[in-house]
């Protein structure tokens, strides 16, 4: 890989990085309904409101999990290599999904174990 596309895929890292650190920080205030639930149907509004939070709360996590691993990967040189196979990962992969670790082959392979 070149290292002016390391640079722009880098730059991208912590552009995502710093958005996503954004967004989690609305999580970290919580969710507020209050205590007057008059219904059970609000209860249950609640509920599933408080569950689809928990989900994406834990989607951003994961993803600024997988941002942080890249970045260190350029720190110390393995970005854009496959972590299971070692070869290089495809450059249209990365512009697409910059923080994998996996090449093409092998994240097909990893499909069909699913």
């Amino acid at each position: 890989m070149k290292k002016e596309e390391q640079k722009k895929l880098e730059e991208q890292l912590r552009s995502q990085e710093k958005k996503t650190k954004e967004q989690l920080q609305h999580f970290k205030e919580g969710l507020d309904f209050g205590n007057d639930t008059d219904h059970l149907e609000e209860k249950a509004d609640e509920t599933e409101e408080f569950g689809t939070w928990i989900g994406l709360k834990r989607i951003l996590e994961h993803q600024l999990d997988r941002i942080r691993h890249a970045l260190a990967k350029i720190g110390v040189g393995s970005y854009g290599h496959c972590e299971r196979c070692g070869k290089e990962i495809e450059p249209a992969l990365l512009d697409i999904d910059p923080e994998s670790a996996l090449c093409m082959s092998c994240k097909k392979k990893e499909g069909k174990k699913r």
